[in-house]
């Protein structure tokens, strides 16, 4: 076999669909944020960041900053190992006691990343469970959709976000056999919520575990940050909370939390888990500090919100179609991965505004979008500059305009 020509061909197919990625590259230099610098062929120009999941700015916040440096004074670089080898520090306890806390939950276990906590997660909890079955959303993330397929264990797809559908498939499942639900509280892409406190009732009533993705809702929503299952109430009906360090809290790793013999099995049992090093001392620190700090952030969390509303306002001025919302994330639908790259590539080059293309296998196909990102550093003038320039590429593309009773669809 010809193995160059093999990956060629394959790489030629991608970029023939339009689905090949390119990366900018993009420093966020302290104190210039929602500002970066881009460098290209040795040159060096100012930019505006609208996608950076960095929702608090915490990574760039001088008390999380100086924490990660004074234990990288104290301890080093490296953690040393895994963590049943020597990898756990004073700092990764601690962060523990403070997620548990956080989500009111028993115990919590911190991961090199959410995508390893998931898919390490429901990997081995369903891998020994005799004939669980599993109920997925079917626009639930790569990693959840990972570890529900290497766990070997049945499962069934739910449509998005449809009640219906989920309790018509629980129906049909044996009430006897042992079941697991796996959602999102807000869906990276869309931007929109899952109904939760209809997911726990029929949990309940089928009998079935629970686990919940809260990736892009910890530190953001809820009692002091602590996501959309405590905003409603319900984080004690949850059996599973999965949460990232690495967007809000602007650090580095994931995490689930749960009741201590469900976090001491997984522990006991998960290869992701045993074999991986764990992350760094510092950056565990920082994480202590940095939910310390995000639980009294009500003003950042506020500013989030007013923001989103009004980018939302402006873009049906002009009528540019996206997703509606009540959330933080404001998807841009721009349909052809060719169009998509066609845009994102005008903004950047022609009016310094950085935002990413999204397209397949992150969203399906005939669905690519502009995923924009509000953050409270983004400023009114930001924000209009931001509607100005889109409009302008939008005139410029000559792509087709929302009807403004359409602009709640999903186009």
């Amino acid at each position: 076999m010809d193995y160059n020509n093999f990956f060629k061909s394959k790489l030629d197919n991608l970029k023939d669909e339009g689905l090949y990625r390119t990366f900018r590259e993009i420093d966020r230099h302290q104190n210039l944020f929602p500002k970066a610098l881009e460098y290209n062929e040795g040159h060096n120009r100012e930019v505006e960041i609208w996608c950076s999941n960095d929702y608090l700015n915490m990574s760039q916040h001088p008390e999380v900053m100086q924490t990660c440096i004074d234990v990288i004074s104290e301890l080093g670089t490296g953690s040393g190992g895994t963590r049943n080898i020597s990898g756990t520090s004073s700092y990764h306890v601690g962060l523990e006691k403070c997620l548990a806390e956080l989500h009111n939950k028993d115990r919590a276990l911190v991961f090199p990343s959410a995508y390893t906590a998931n898919q390490s997660t429901i990997s081995i909890l369903c891998k020994n469970i005799d004939d669980i079955e599993i109920f997925s959303d079917e626009l639930n993330h790569a990693s959840l959709i990972e570890g529900i397929r290497n766990s070997g264990a049945k499962y069934h797809i739910f449509k998005h976000n449809n009640i219906d559908d989920l309790e018509k498939k629980l129906n049909d499942c044996d009430i006897e056999k042992p079941k697991l639900i796996v959602c999102e509280s807000i869906y990276s892409m869309e931007g929109i919520r899952s109904p939760l406190k209809e997911i726990v009732r029929l949990a309940k009533k089928y009998n079935s575990l629970t686990y919940l993705d809260e990736v892009h809702s910890v530190g953001l929503y809820g009692p002091s940050g602590s996501g959309i299952a405590a905003e409603l109430g319900i984080d004690r009906d949850i059996d599973i909370i999965n949460g990232t360090l690495s967007k809000s809290f602007g650090q580095m790793g994931g995490y689930i939390a749960a009741n201590a013999d469900l976090i001491d099995y997984i522990r006991s049992f998960a290869p992701g888990f045993i074999f991986t090093s764990s992350i760094n001392p510092s950056v565990a620190a920082a994480s202590i500090k940095s939910i310390e700090i995000s639980k009294v952030a009500e003003t950042l969390r506020l500013k989030i919100r007013e923001n989103s509303s009004i980018i939302r306002e402006g873009l049906r001025s002009v009528n540019i179609p996206f997703i509606d919302n009540e959330s933080h994330i404001v998807p841009i639908l721009v349909k052809g991965p060719l169009e998509c790259k066609q845009i994102s590539k005008l903004l950047l080059d022609d009016f310094g505004i950085y935002i990413q293309p999204v397209f397949y296998p992150t969203v399906p196909k005939g669905e690519e979008r502009l995923r924009v990102t509000i953050t409270p550093k983004h400023s009114k003038a930001d924000i209009d500059n931001f509607i100005s320039c889109i409009n302008e590429a939008w005139n410029i593309l000559n792509f087709e305009r929302a009807e403004s009773k359409n602009l709640n669809s999903r186009a």
